[in-house]
């Protein structure tokens, strides 16, 4: 049977030796190495070719609005507008480079998985205890293990000496796992489960072992996340797609201005260069060209707001489409909890003892039937606390982090529990010192330590609850040592039930007084005399409840998958309100049991997904993705990292990710907290009303602007000569794409989030910016403001071409600035609440009263000074149109409703 298909959890040490044909004293030998060499190949990941710096610079080339501005700049080149031209081309290329400094340092999580291959390791060959270079290593090595080792492969251990290792990397959980060597029985087993397996890239915690090498390379369980990653294809985010859907709307709308008004002025007598000139020009002048380079400053501004709030994005586009997101696919540990093993309950004494504050600050108090208590007046509570800390060998230290722990979770919630009731670990150990210890294992499960105390030696046991119990003669309760009667027992046994069932991990502490001077050793652990239960959990973050009920109003799906046990998971979830009656938490192993056919039909009730593996994460999500869902992906170990590049939107945490996650990932949460996430998804969401502010502003105003030229050859009007007469002209125009359309559309990309943003339900991916109803509101807008331009130009032909066309150009610059404010006034912010907005107008406007009274940029221009009567049409005018526009809003603003 080939390696990696073997089960080898299930097989003996003897049966595993057989089928790797290794010898169990010598190993394996030279001419065997070589063999293997050549079968299995190096113990290496590929590194992929990494895109060359050049190719990343062309892909910001790719979209089909960059395509249509660089043939608009050609046509205008061709047309001997110069300045038009090279302005398109400049904004083209700036738009290019931010683009290309944002992602140049993408796509490298393969680089980042081979780094966590141990370069060397220890093996015995040819009977020989060697050094070997980490890729030279084959199927049927014996490899030793010792603490702080990086494992080379995967294997099956053989020998276990206290080992522990950290497999974070691979299953998301942070908790040491203790190795054993028996076989385990059953087929379906996650790899948290595999306690008789070790597995590349994962770390050795503490003690020492052998393992006989099982697979190696892409074989390994590492090695299939590579492959995962690799088989990733890059798909373009919503965004992309919706303004290349805006791209190919505007060519079909410039073509059709290009023959309306070609024809139109065929038919008028025009020469045919001449009409050419003119229809080409407006096509050019159509295509916001300023519109590309607006969403990417929009969005690098809401970049940094998103540093400001715990989130770093590595990929622009994707501050967008968080907005859009509809399922948010999370891990639980650090993300949803604290990652802080902290104690809740403590049962002693017949009394069950509430534990408050929560995380490794030693803060809180010890509360029975809601009164605090000191351990002054409760000594059983202080055995227990003091026998907690006595067989512990982590620390608790401050740093300018905080508080940390060094060494097992578990220990260290026991030593924040005692630091709340005064007590000291490095005071106690001084007190009694160590005589002897019998270390915890996976088959023991517990640990014993012999320390000299003031009154004699004595033996602290910590462990299991149900095999500490059974050793125990005795319990201590408020009136000394009693026996361990029937009764005492159930009800230890029930409180133990009640904690386990509530997702609380449970440890059982007893001690016994022993006369003489013997050494510790294992028939010591007999006629114990029982303390209590110390019940702790990994809590949820204070903030996250909120959080969880934001994305519920929202319309977003939160989902938990873990590698925790689905108990815990469960209980977590439902302590957050991420799981109600009649949703469904299952484990990786039902996961696998189920069709797509069944995975489809019970996902949306499905909340908890426990136990699982890379390749599951990696189900659930496509699986969302096939019902049109936009999925953010969270997660932080290698085992997330497939997952998190196939989401629309991958995050990573920031502090406990791995590289090859953040590699992988779209965005990175630097307190690893999922609040965090729930405020990015709301500044994704104001961003992109930001970008629809400006499509709606730049649209209205680039459509008016042709309106007033087309229906004014249309209507044929005439100077006061009675020759042809056209409303702007092309300085003007370019004037009016350039500044009065560029600095309020730039300014509306800084708009605050709207503040009901989070309670409107998440848009659908295959929504155009562009909508057919957003379309016929746009034309009957731009249509107002065309007339009320036409209005007060045809006012001024009363009197000179030169007036008419000035009081065109100032209605049409005073029209699109109110027009700002009509586009914001759909959502809920305050006209001061962006002061880059006022700037906007306000130097807009002195702009315009330049051009119309310095006699410079008069000639420049075309423009003549306006008295008062003519000022007094243009806000008859802007007030007109202002209040049509209103309407406008306030019908589809109902029909939307």
């Amino acid at each position: 049977m080939p390696a990696e298909k073997k089960l080898w959890w299930s097989s003996s040490t003897e049966q595993t030796y057989k089928e790797l044909d290794t010898d169990p004293k010598q190993g394996l030998s030279s001419a065997a190495i070589k063999i293997r060499l050549e079968s299995y190949g190096f113990n290496e990941l590929p590194e992929p070719k990494p895109p060359s710096p050049f190719k990343l610079f062309l892909n910001q080339f790719s979209s089909f609005i960059v395509w249509v501005l660089i043939v608009a700049a050609a046509i205008a080149g061709i047309l001997g507008e110069w300045i038009d031209a090279i302005a398109i081309l400049v904004i083209v290329i700036l738009n290019a480079i931010i683009g290309f400094v944002q992602e140049i340092n993408a796509e490298r999580s393969l680089a980042a998985l081979k780094k966590l291959a141990t370069p060397t390791c220890k093996v015995i060959r040819d009977g020989v205890l060697q050094t070997v270079l980490s890729r030279e290593i084959v199927p049927g090595d014996l490899t030793l293990l010792e603490a702080g080792d990086l494992i080379p492969a995967d294997g099956r251990v053989i020998q276990s000496v206290q080992l522990s290792t950290q497999e974070a990397s691979l299953t998301g959980e942070s908790l040491p796992i203790h190795k054993m060597t028996n076989p385990l029985a059953k087929r379906e087993l996650p790899i948290g489960d595999q306690k008789n397996m070790a597995f590349m890239g994962t770390v050795v915690l503490s003690g020492k072992g052998h393992m006989i090498v099982t697979t190696t390379g892409l074989n390994t369980e590492l090695g299939k996340i590579a492959s995962l990653l690799s088989e990733h294809k890059e798909e373009q985010t919503p965004l992309q797609i919706r303004l290349a859907g805006l791209g190919r709307r505007l060519v079909f709308l410039c073509l059709g201005i290009v023959a309306s008004v070609f024809i139109l002025g065929i038919v008028q007598g025009n020469s045919f260069l001449n009409i050419l000139l003119i229809a080409t020009s407006l096509a050019v002048a159509a295509v916001p060209e300023g519109l590309s380079a607006i969403v990417t400053i929009a969005l690098a501004i809401s970049v940094r707001k998103m540093a400001k709030r715990k989130a770093l994005i590595r990929h622009l586009p994707s501050v967008e489409t968080l907005g859009c997101a509809s399922v948010i696919c999370t891990d639980k540990t650090g993300t949803l909890t604290k990652n802080e093993m902290s104690v809740r309950k403590i049962w002693v004494s017949q009394e069950q003892i509430d534990v408050s504050g929560v995380g490794y600050a030693p803060e809180g108090n010890f509360e029975l039937k809601s009164q605090t208590i000191s351990l002054a007046d409760f000594p059983e509570l202080k055995r227990l606390l003091e026998t907690g800390i006595l067989c512990n060998n982590a620390n608790l230290t401050h740093t300018e982090q905080g508080w940390q722990i060094t060494g097992d979770p578990t220990e260290g919630a026991l030593i924040v529990a005692a630091e709340k009731g005064g007590i000291k670990k490095k005071e106690l150990e001084t007190r009694n010192p160590l005589l002897g210890e019998i270390p915890f294992d996976s088959e023991r499960k517990r640990v014993s330590v012999l320390r000299r105390t003031s009154d004699g030696n004595v033996l602290f046991v910590k462990g299991a609850p149900d095999l500490v119990l059974n050793r125990c003669q005795t319990v201590l309760i408020r009136s000394g040592k009693v026996s361990l009667t029937p009764f005492l027992k159930q009800e230890i046994l029930n409180s133990n039930h009640d904690f386990a069932t509530g997702a609380l991990r449970v440890l059982a502490m007893a001690y016994r007084d022993i006369e003489s001077d013997k050494s510790i050793e294992e028939s010591m652990e007999n006629n114990l005399t029982f303390v209590g239960l110390v019940a702790m959990m990994d809590p949820p973050r204070e903030e996250v409840k909120q959080a969880v009920q934001t994305c519920m109003k929202a319309g977003i799906l939160p989902v938990m998958i873990t590698g925790d046990h689905k108990d815990t998971a469960e209980a977590i979830a439902k302590e957050l309100g991420l799981m109600m009656e009649g949703n469904l938490a299952i484990s990786g192993v039902e996961l696998q049991q189920m069709s797509d056919e069944q995975l489809k039909k019970s996902l949306r009730d499905i909340r908890i997904y426990a136990r699982v593996s890379a390749e599951h994460k990696l189900r659930i999500v496509r699986m969302w993705r096939s019902l049109g869902e936009i999925v953010a992906v969270t997660g932080d170990g290698v085992n997330d990292a497939p997952a998190i590049k196939e989401g629309d939107i991958g995050i990573a945490m920031g502090i406990k990710g791995t590289d090859v996650t953040k590699e992988a990932a779209d965005m990175i949460i630097t307190d690893d907290n999922f609040a965090s996430i729930v405020n990015a998804v709301e500044e994704g969401r104001g961003i992109y009303d930001n970008i629809i502010k400006f499509v709606n502003y730049l649209l209205s105003s680039n459509i008016a602007e042709l309106m007033v030229i087309f229906a004014g050859m249309a209507i044929g009007f005439k100077d006061p000569a009675g020759n042809p007469f056209v409303s702007l002209s092309a300085v003007q125009l370019l004037l009016l794409n350039l500044v009065t359309d560029g600095f309020p559309a730039i300014a509306l990309g800084m708009d605050p989030v709207d503040p009901k943003a989070m309670e409107r339900l998440p848009r659908k991916s295959s929504e155009p910016i562009l909508s057919s109803r957003f379309s016929v509101q746009l034309v009957l807008i731009s249509s107002t403001i065309a007339a009320g331009t036409l209005i007060a130009c045809h006012f001024g032909l009363r009197t000179s071409a030169a007036l008419a066309q000035t009081m065109a150009f100032t209605t049409l610059v005073v029209l699109e600035l109110v027009r700002v404010q009509m586009v914001r006034s759909q959502y809920h912010i305050g006209f001061f609440s962006n002061k880059w907005i006022v700037g906007a107008l306000v130097s807009s406007l002195l702009v315009q009263l330049m051009i119309v009274y310095l006699p410079p940029l008069q000639k420049v221009f075309g423009t003549v000074g306006l008295g008062l009567t003519e000022w007094g049409v243009i806000a008859i005018v802007a007030f007109g149109v202002g209040m049509g526009g209103y309407v406008i809003n306030r019908i589809f603003r109902k029909r939307q409703a």
